[in-house]
């Protein structure tokens, strides 16, 4: 289903979480330093926040954190986050492939109350993978695993949190 604002969203009646292409039809959006509640993607964005049962960020180590935007974003939503499971995907430049901007990101999220998955997929030395054509055709060594491993948690979380929350409120 499209929304106003060109997300795609998911069928939230299914039982399973699903996985979606998530990514907004306009990649070159930039994000204002705060959102504007009443802004029309900042109400798209809360709508599709708050009807997911769980959570894949995929971020870029920026000096050894998250890129700002991406922090403003997060911070402008708070009962989205709760009582949810996120999982990470993190990519960089050196040998730590974005495990700084993971870490963080797990601290952020334990402040809104939700579950981070503690094992992460990384890609390290990210352009390392890319080909001439610009193409990432290589598996960074582990990654198929790591995301398996990840997924399969994130998926246990999301359902036992959305089972928990329709039996009692959670409260913070």
């Amino acid at each position: 289903m499209e929304t106003g604002a060109g997300f795609r969203t998911p069928n939230t009646r299914d039982r399973r979480p699903t996985t979606r292409d998530r990514q907004p039809e306009n990649p070159d959006y930039e994000l204002p330093g705060s959102l504007d509640a009443l802004d029309p993607v900042a109400v798209a964005l809360r709508l599709r926040l708050a009807a997911a049962d769980a959570f894949v960020l995929i971020v870029p180590e920026y000096n050894r954190s998250v890129p700002g935007p991406l922090k403003t974003l997060i911070d402008s939503f708070r009962s989205e986050w709760e009582a949810k499971p996120v999982g990470f995907v993190g990519y960089g430049l050196s040998l730590t492939g974005g495990v700084r901007a993971v870490e963080h990101l797990r601290q952020i999220f334990a402040e809104f109350h939700a579950v981070g998955m503690k094992d992460a997929v990384l890609f390290p030395r990210v352009l390392e993978h890319y080909d001439a054509q610009g193409r990432f055709p290589t598996e960074s060594e582990g990654a198929e695993a790591a995301a398996k491993l990840m997924l399969d948690q994130l998926l246990w979380w999301a359902l036992a949190l959305r089972d928990a929350k329709s039996v009692r409120p959670y409260g913070v």
